[in-house]
């Protein structure tokens, strides 16, 4: 039996903030965190493979994301889909923009695949395939963010993150415009 590995590239926004009460979670029912990637919202995925990531892609990158003001997010609310449990950023819309704009310019990578209608920017907070145990999950989670919530964040970078070595690494980072 041969087994072939997919690698794959990201764009996400760091929320460092979220961590201390987020990594516990995200540990324990979310496959991304134990493969290095810390508290985040994506802005793409997936992004070009990450041999495909060329110079003049990332001179790109970074010329397009010096279009985007740099922006205060809070993160208050608690919601779910019906597999997770995520984080709402407010406002969401600037994170929508994010990923309209790379998406533009790069419209072989739709989000998610194009699986989805809808961008909905979130924070990951645990990813669950049974209702019930969502629902537990959730009122734990809820008891636990009372003292951490609302987290603040300023985002002023995009990451691009691979996981060519095998685990999700950074591979650039942009900033936005101050």
């Amino acid at each position: 039996m041969n087994i072939v590995k997919t690698f794959e590239s990201a764009l996400v926004v760091f929320i460092p903030a979220a961590d201390p009460l987020v990594a516990p979670f995200r540990k324990m029912y979310d496959p991304s965190a134990g493969a290095g990637i810390p508290a985040h919202v994506t802005v793409l995925y997936p992004f070009v493979p990450p041999d495909l990531l060329t110079d003049e892609l990332l001179a790109t990158l970074r010329q397009l994301f010096l279009e985007v003001t740099t922006f205060n997010a809070s993160f208050a609310k608690t919601m779910q889909f019906p597999d997770g449990l995520y984080l709402e950023p407010m406002p969401a819309e600037p994170f929508r923009r994010l990923t309209k704009l790379v998406f533009k310019h790069f419209p072989d990578t739709p989000p998610y695949g194009g699986e989805f209608d809808e961008i909905i920017p979130h924070l990951t907070v645990a990813k669950v395939e049974s209702a019930r145990r969502l629902k537990t999950l959730a009122a734990k989670f809820q008891q636990a963010a009372r003292e951490y919530l609302p987290i603040q964040a300023r985002v002023d970078t995009v990451s691009l993150v691979e996981n060519a070595s095998g685990v999700w690494q950074v591979r650039a980072q942009f900033a936005l415009r101050a």
